[in-house]
């Protein structure tokens, strides 16, 4: 992993409405890193991701970075996770269809691509998935249809994943496994992810970075220099219930 950054954000604010969301928010993201995002419900975690990505207007700047250290334009290989995706479970479209719609110039029903039908499995295969690719999107459980987004959000080979809470929803073991094949994939090809979650356990076990938010940038460095009794209770406040997980201090957020 470099200390090189992938993404600089100086003075990052938004308003909404009158209200402040995000103030001044001044942090970088390592190249290589998965750097989580933590912070009590209405933080703003969620709003820097859509900042990040260009989806919300903002003052201040956000900066991504090529691998030679030189500002670059938005990238063009970027991928996303949402924490929700809406749509019509009963529609009839298959997780092979899914991942298709941004591959192919001519219509699906004009017959599909074989380059980009490869693609997909071949990504599938990475998630483990590869079994799902003919079952209708509105059949996926929680935990498999997160992994087909995962899947879908490699068809553009990124560089940068930007996840929006992941496993929300998701069983323990739906969980853990999306975890433990997203940190594989990061280390596999390189890649910088940026998590936004609420669950401290995943944070200090899979996260190398965390940026402690709420509405302002509280503390920011490796787990270990981030995660500190002080630095959660300032985060979440003071009458947070703390445990002990893998030698750091975990809290679960109230209805979390």
């Amino acid at each position: 992993m470099s200390e090189e950054p992938a993404i600089g954000m100086r003075g990052v604010t938004v308003r909404q409405g009158g209200i402040s969301i995000l103030t001044g928010v001044t942090a970088s993201v390592p190249r290589g890193s998965v750097t989580a995002i933590i912070g009590p419900n209405g933080a703003g975690k969620t709003t820097l991701l859509r900042a990040m990505l260009g989806l919300c207007s903002y003052s201040g700047s956000i900066t991504y970075f090529d691998r030679d250290g030189r500002p670059a334009s938005y990238p063009r290989r970027i991928g996303y996770v949402p924490q929700r995706l809406d749509f019509d479970r009963g529609m009839p479209m298959t997780v092979l269809d899914l991942l298709l719609l941004d591959q192919q110039r001519r219509p699906l029903w004009l017959g599909r691509s074989a380059p980009a039908v490869a693609r997909a499995k071949a990504q599938l295969q990475r998630v483990e998935a590869v079994h799902l690719i003919d079952r209708p999107i509105g059949k996926l459980s929680g935990g498999e249809f997160q992994r087909v987004q995962l899947a879908l959000s490699l068809m553009a080979d990124p560089e940068i994943i930007l996840l929006d809470e992941p496993v929300s929803g998701v069983d323990v073991q739906g969980g853990q496994l999306f975890c433990d094949l997203l940190e594989t994939i990061q280390r596999e090809s390189l890649l910088t992810v940026v998590m936004v979650s609420h669950d401290l356990s995943v944070v200090s076990k899979h996260a190398t970075h965390v940026l402690c938010l709420n509405r302002e940038l509280l503390a920011a460095g490796t787990v270990h220099e981030a995660l500190t009794p002080s630095t959660l209770s300032q985060v979440f406040g003071p009458h947070a219930l703390f445990g002990h997980v893998h030698g750091l201090c975990s809290h679960t957020p109230p209805g979390a």
